[in-house]
């Protein structure tokens, strides 16, 4: 049977300007995208329609999951609750970040992730998700057993994106040990002698591990079409071992350089929207906001929180940073591009009907609807 939706009245975000107007979804496909006043179809009350946000690198299942040290969660109910969250927050395609690699950073056990991805594929079955979920895998390459566990996924068709990430002390992120000792020592209660054996181990690893696993994962990425990204790059160095690897997004990169040189090679250079909402790193790196001064800024990120996906487009366009639409492509259009999913990010006939309906109010944007394939969700 047929499923018809119009919804008239809305300043429509399209990728190159806003306009009044209605969409007609019909079976889940966007079929017209029409300027002026539609005499049938759900009122948006001039409300802005963007298209469902695409989110490409979020932790936030993990919090779920594990609220507390040592506490694990029903996983069913972590993806249910996350799922919700995720959707009331406009995103409609999500990326939900899975560690590979054990460190001495807490972690998960060998073989939990795959668990977590089997419940993910489960409650898809089952039809407990209103957002459309896939995989990211972050490998931390430094780590003995990495590989071990990249390769549990094999056959785990939701994987579509791989970042290879070093968080060894010197290493991208933490080039400097005023970084690392608070997130190591300070945070952990270390002595200086516990500390110092911590840091020789990290190094050590690093030193041992890192560049044969970013080869093989590389290799397996490319043979299977697993888009791939850096992680935290630093030089023009990582820019070039980036491009050599055939990444095509360049995640938080840590100094201007970099980003600028990621942006000129093509990359899509990723920074997370909380550093947006925040107006600065939470770990002290570059602020976001100068990166789309500089028009390197391509894709922002949740990470943390999955509200601000929303929240920081809106920002841009009030700072004057960017317009609107451009604001937009940031967390749709261009992030559902680098990973290769040309069928959302827009609001364009023939695509997703994906859709979000968004009243901005206060400086605060409220999420009033949500659709996925044309039903209603959220």
């Amino acid at each position: 049977m047929t499923s018809e939706l119009v919804l008239t009245n809305a300043r429509i975000v399209l990728e190159d300007r806003v306009m009044t107007g209605a969409v007609q979804i019909r079976d889940g496909k966007i079929t017209d995208v029409s300027e002026g006043h539609a005499s049938t179809g759900e009122n948006m009350d001039g409300d802005y329609l963007v298209p469902g946000l695409v989110e490409l690198h979020t932790d936030h299942l993990e919090s779920h999951y594990s609220p507390r040290p040592g506490v694990r969660w029903s996983m069913l109910s972590a993806i249910q609750a996350h799922d919700a969250q995720i959707v009331t927050s406009g995103i409609t395609t999500v990326f939900d970040c899975l560690r590979m690699g054990s460190d001495e950073d807490g972690g998960f056990q060998a073989g939990e992730m795959r668990e977590m991805a089997d419940a993910l594929a489960l409650a898809a079955r089952e039809d407990r998700l209103r957002a459309d979920h896939l995989i990211h895998l972050r490998c931390e390459v430094s780590s003995a057993d990495v590989l071990e566990h990249f390769e549990a996924f094999h056959d785990v068709e939701a994987v579509r994106l791989a970042s290879l990430m070093d968080h060894a002390p010197g290493q991208r992120q933490f080039q400097t040990m005023e970084q690392y000792t608070l997130y190591y020592k300070t945070k952990r209660g270390l002595s200086d002698e516990a500390f110092a054996q911590f840091v020789a181990r990290r190094q050590a690893a690093s030193a041992l591990y890192a560049a044969h696993h970013r080869e093989a994962i590389a290799a397996e990425c490319h043979r299977r079409g697993i888009t791939i990204a850096s992680h935290d790059d630093a030089t023009l160095d990582h820019v070039a071992e980036a491009k050599h690897y055939g990444v095509r997004l360049a995640e938080f990169p840590t100094s201007l350089e970099a980003a600028d040189a990621s942006h000129a090679e093509g990359m899509s250079v990723l920074m997370g929207a909380p550093n947006i909402v925040r107006g600065k790193s939470h770990s002290g790196n570059i602020a976001a906001r100068d990166l789309a001064e500089r028009g390197v800024l391509d894709v922002l990120s949740s990470d943390y929180v999955p509200l601000s996906l929303i929240h920081a487009p809106f920002i841009l366009a009030e700072n004057g940073d960017m317009d609107l639409p451009a604001a937009i492509r940031l967390v749709t259009a261009t992030p559902a591009r680098t990973v290769g999913l040309d069928d959302r990010g827009r609001i364009a006939t023939g695509l997703r009907g994906d859709l979000v309906r968004v009243r901005h109010q206060g400086g605060m944007p409220v999420v009033r609807s949500v659709w996925r394939q044309g039903a209603r969700v959220a």
